[in-house]
């Protein structure tokens, strides 16, 4: 009778003993991350302790660190305290950092530490893709997705959240008076309980001093929203709800889906996105012209000009016009605009007239006298009048518009293109959330996981040999 498969005793020596090396596989993705961060300039990025001092205790190197958490992301491990496990029992990084074994601190302290040269290798990964020649250069696709930030959501003041806490401490703090006045009235009053109340109520007027406190500092710096904690970070609106947030932005070459271009904002929409990251991505894939493709979140006319000086041509529908006062009145669709006249007819045949330029908004208002005794009012507005409001660059934005919506192929693309790399990210982070606070290290985290993206899709397609070669090239 067969018996099973056995294996070797585990306290049995071995004349010849492995090497580490012989462990791992030769298309092992640690190779490609050991080969590329050995290629690095590592001091010219910025990290510290490149070479170490002659004097006191010796420093980690920080080319292991760096190693280690691109291998942490990559695999889906981003906590420094997992990522100091790996580094005792997992084989592929005992040979990736040479069996050194940093504590957790140390390990979060590299990345807190250090979020400007993190984001540069990102960067020269991003090089290293384009000097393999895996940059189309002709199309890139623009998206963003907000991703939640470290600091909880009770931790957001608004002045109405804080007007609200303030009469909740208000009426706790009548109550408690209330109370110390039947204390005193009563002929035998409970020391211990009346002890009590005084100090609640000492503590209420503290806390309602501290509000008063923030909702002066929310004055003072001009804000709507603070987020205590994480001031860098803001509420917004995302798929589940409204978070505590930053909104990640990143531009993907056509070619490969690879991501040439990266930022991280606070701001809750898109709108001032199109043409700093168009730019930032024709820069990165090296091309003179470029054709940019974004959802109606990114429909700035002003960004399609500045685009166009700078030979990037943008692909952008702009959202459908609706009436904000209801579907019964007309939209702005059914009113026509006379350029010579620089006017708008509306749908009784009346003219609308330039009333009102704002330079700082950037739009113009136009109106008609005719909107009392016109017999379409009742469909039109419950206003005395109708304003139609045209902004300065809407040309530059129905330009983008048109183009968008003459082959429909531009939007598919931008779906195939933008969208599954976040879903990869996301996918890698485990669970969608910033581990650091502040917005220049959660963008250095974005970085890194921006890395490991790239990395899959690129062994995906040249694998691991051509890129070892290409990473230690053969000497003359």
């Amino acid at each position: 009778m067969m018996g099973h498969v056995v294996g070797q005793s585990r306290y049995q020596a071995t004349l010849y003993p492995e090497t580490l090396d012989d462990l791992i596989a030769a298309d092992s993705a640690v190779r490609v991350i050991d080969g590329f961060v050995e290629s690095l300039d590592l001091a010219g990025l910025g990290f510290s302790h490149v070479e170490a001092e002659t004097t006191g205790r010796p420093p980690y190197d920080p080319r292991d660190l760096l190693k280690l958490y691109i291998y942490g992301y990559l695999n889906q491990m981003r906590s420094s305290r997992r990522l100091e496990r790996e580094a005792r029992r997992n084989v592929e990084v005992f040979w990736l950092i040479n069996r050194v074994t940093p504590v957790f601190k140390t390990i979060a302290d590299f990345r807190k530490d250090h979020p400007q040269a993190i984001a540069g290798v990102c960067r020269a990964f991003i090089r290293f893709c384009r000097e393999q020649s895996m940059f189309g250069g002709e199309v890139l696709a623009i998206d963003g997705s907000k991703i939640a930030a470290a600091a909880s959501r009770k931790q957001v003041i608004t002045k109405k959240k804080l007007a609200e806490r303030d009469a909740a401490i208000e009426r706790k703090i009548a109550e408690y008076l209330t109370a110390m006045d039947e204390a005193d009235a009563e002929e035998t009053p409970v020391e211990p309980a009346k002890t009590d109340v005084a100090a609640a109520l000492a503590a209420l007027k503290a806390q309602r001093a501290e509000l008063q406190q923030q909702a002066e500092q929310l004055v003072q710096e001009g804000l709507k929203q603070k987020v205590l904690g994480e001031p860098e970070a803001k509420l917004m609106r995302t798929p589940r709800g409204h978070q505590v947030a930053y909104n990640a932005q990143i531009a993907v070459d056509a070619e490969h889906a690879l991501i040439v271009a990266f930022d991280l904002t606070n701001e809750g929409n898109d709108l001032q996105q199109l043409h700093p990251m168009a730019l930032q991505g024709k820069a990165a894939v090296g091309a003179d012209q470029v054709s940019v493709v974004a959802d109606t979140g990114y429909a700035n006319g002003a960004h399609g000009k500045q685009c166009e000086q700078d030979g990037i041509t943008a692909i952008v529908p702009h959202p459908e016009r609706v009436n904000p006062k209801g579907k019964q009145y007309f939209s702005r669709d059914q009113f026509s605009y006379d350029r010579e006249n620089d006017s708008w007819g509306c749908p009784a045949g009346a003219i609308l007239q330039l009333f009102k330029t704002s330079r700082t908004k950037q739009k113009k208002e136009y109106r008609t006298q005719a909107c009392p005794a016109c017999p379409l009012k009742s469909q039109c507005t419950e206003a005395a009048q109708r304003i139609i409001v045209r902004g300065f660059h809407e040309d530059d934005r129905e330009a983008m518009h048109q183009r968008a919506i003459a082959d429909p192929n531009w939007m598919k693309l931008r779906r195939q293109v933008a969208e599954h790399p976040f879903g990869t990210i996301k996918w890698l982070m485990g669970v969608p959330r910033f581990l650091v606070r502040g917005l220049l290290k959660a963008k250095a985290e974005l970085a890194l996981s921006i890395t490991g993206y790239n990395l899959k899709r690129l062994i995906t397609i040249k694998g691991v040999p051509a890129l070892l070669k290409a990473l230690r090239p053969c000497p003359a």
